[in-house]
C-alpha cells in the first residue's frame, strides 16, 4: 500500500518517527520528484537478529580486513553512495526531501550510519533509523567487494549488543536473503514492531572503535 503526499506539506522529523512507529516509511518516485510516497508493504523484510547467518569467508574478512569501520561520521557521504547510479539501476528514490529529513534525524541522533573506509576513501556503508528497540534499515552501498556486507555485519553486532529486537529491511532481496532475511505479512510485522517498541535499546552500547576480531566473535556466538 502506498499513498502520495502533497509536496508542499511539511513533514517533520517527529511526523517521520511517528510513521515508523506505525510501520510506514517514505520513498520518492525518483530523485527529481519532490513528492514522497508513504509505503506500508503487505509483506515486509526482517532480518532476525538471533538467527542471522554470516558465511565463514565473510567472518574471516571481517577479522582481517585493513578497512576501518566508522559510526555516524559522514552522513552526506553515505547518502551519496546510497543514491549513486549502479549496474542495473540508473535512478534513485532518494530525493532532496529525503536527504533533508534524514539529515535532521541524524542530527537528532535517530538516524545512524555505518561506514567502511579504506584510508581516506569511503567505500561502503548503510544508514537507517533507530526507534526504541527497532532499527529500520534504509539503504546500503558498496564500491568494493564485501564493503556493504561488512557494514551490515557491524550493524547486526551493534544491534545485538544494544538490545535491539527488530531489524527491518523493508523488502526481501536475494542479497539480504543470504544472511537469513525472512518475509512477514503486515500483521506479523506489526506484532514484531509493537514488541520492539516496548524495549529500551542503545545503538552506542558497542564501542565505535571495536575491532573486527570482536565483531566476528559476536556474530559467531549465539545471540542472546
Amino acid at each position: 500500500m502506498a499513498s502520495r503526499d502533497d509536496p508542499m506539506f511539511e513533514i517533520t522529523p517527529q511526523v517521520l518517527l511517528k510513521a515508523y512507529s506505525c510501520g510506514i516509511f517514505p520513498m520518492a518516485e525518483s530523485a527529481d520528484d519532490p513528492a514522497l510516497y508513504w509505503i506500508e508493504p503487505q509483506h515486509r523484510g526482517v532480518l532476525p537478529l538471533d538467527t542471522t547467518h554470516f558465511p565463514k569467508r565473510l567472518l574471516r574478512s571481517i577479522r582481517t580486513t585493513p578497512w576501518q569501520i566508522k559510526i555516524d561520521t559522514d552522513y552526506d557521504g553515505v547518502i551519496d553512495g546510497c543514491s549513486a547510479a549502479r549496474p542495473g539501476r540508473s535512478s534513485t528514490w532518494i530525493n532532496t526531501r529525503i536527504r533533508a529529513l534524514y539529515r535532521e534525524l541524524f542530527e537528532m541522533g535517530s538516524c545512524h550510519t555505518v561506514e567502511v573506509w579504506d584510508k581516506n576513501r569511503l567505500i561502503g556503508g548503510l544508514y537507517g533509523v533507530a526507534l526504541k528497540g527497532a532499527f529500520f534499515g534504509e539503504s546500503m552501498f558498496s564500491y568494493e567487494r564485501d564493503a556493504s556486507k561488512i557494514a551490515l555485519a557491524h550493524l547486526v553486532a551493534r544491534l545485538r549488543v544494544g538490545n535491539f529486537k527488530l531489524l527491518d529491511t523493508q523488502f526481501v532481496t536475494e542479497h539480504l536473503r543470504q544472511f537469513g532475511t525472512i518475509e512477514l505479512d503486515r500483521s506479523e510485522f506489526q506484532t514484531e514492531l509493537e514488541n520492539a517498541l516496548l524495549a529500551e535499546a542503545n545503538f552506542n552500547a558497542l564501542r565505535h572503535d571495536v575491532s573486527g576480531e570482536k565483531i566476528a566473535e559476536l556474530l559467531a556466538a549465539k545471540a542472546p
